[in-house]
């Protein structure tokens, strides 16, 4: 029987997010490996022009998982709505994003701690409605679609993101070949609640696909010291205590049973872009 889900897990929540430094030193190690592949909030931007009827007069645009504010300052800057809604669950990511919004002045940003089982926004209140790299998170996807869909004003449009199930499979080996986790590339995928194969499938429950775009994002890891800072926070891994958290030992470990090089992961990265059914009740 496979072990839980660690993204799915309510029990582990707290670990993934319970630091916003936590997730500063994982996005940071993963951005400085990234060689290919646009920044996802910059297509988030270009897909919303695209798309949106009228994407230099929008009114509120929702960030559902916002977690450090990423997302969120890059739509108030590119798009310039009227307001921009920053929703996570976790307060200690919620008050990284509050300190750096501050240096915003042009566009309204909030930052609400909330579900996205149960959106704390009116039904039809949102022109835009964004959801990346979350949705997997639930254990019930179809649920946090048909929030975006109730919120969605009848112009409006929603922007999903996620990952495939085979993203960084390279490190799976490194991790098992290096003795770390002998069962490394044998885990379920941390994605496999919404993934490229079947976001638009899950998207199209509640709302009308009108565009998906998938991308290939490359990333090089410069060796082992680099990596470990990387896999110290990855939770998929059966870990021996005292490297879960732990990127020195993480890395010392790796040098003494692998030859120190670079290692390059991929990671397939799919935006589904859609909007609400032509036929729901005003």
């Amino acid at each position: 029987m496979n072990e839980p889900n660690p993204f799915l897990d309510p029990a582990r929540q707290q670990e993934l997010y319970g630091r916003a430094s936590r997730l500063a030193g994982r996005t940071s190690a993963l951005m400085r490996a990234k060689t290919s592949g646009r920044p996802v909030p910059e297509t988030i931007v270009s897909l919303v022009q695209t798309h949106h009827g009228q994407p230099d007069r929008l009114g509120v645009v929702l960030d559902i998982g916002c977690g450090r504010g990423t997302s969120s300052l890059v739509i108030a800057e590119q798009l310039r709505p009227q307001r921009v809604v920053g929703l996570d669950a976790a307060p200690s990511l919620l008050a990284r994003a509050r300190e750096r919004a501050k240096e915003l002045h042009d566009t309204t940003v909030d930052f609400v701690e909330g579900d996205f089982h149960d959106v704390p926004m009116p039904a039809g209140s949102c022109d835009v409605a964004i959801a990346a790299f979350c949705v997997y998170h639930s254990p019930s996807p179809k649920d946090v679609i048909a929030q975006i869909a109730r919120v969605l004003a009848p112009e409006g449009l929603a922007v999903l993101v996620t990952k495939g199930v085979d993203s960084y499979q390279e490190m799976d080996h490194l991790v098992a070949s290096a003795g770390l986790d002998p069962r490394a590339d044998q885990h379920d995928s941390l994605y496999t609640a919404a993934h490229s194969g079947n976001l638009a499938d899950l998207a199209a429950s509640s709302l009308d696909v009108i565009a998906v775009l998938d991308e290939e994002h490359v990333f090089t890891f410069d060796g082992h010291d680099h990596t470990a800072q990387y896999l110290a926070t990855n939770p998929k891994y059966d870990l021996a205590p005292g490297l879960y958290g732990n990127p020195g030992a993480l890395a010392a470990t790796l040098h003494e049973f692998l030859p120190d090089r670079p290692l390059i992961t991929r990671s397939r990265v799919t935006f589904v872009v859609a909007q609400p059914n032509e036929g729901r009740p005003a």
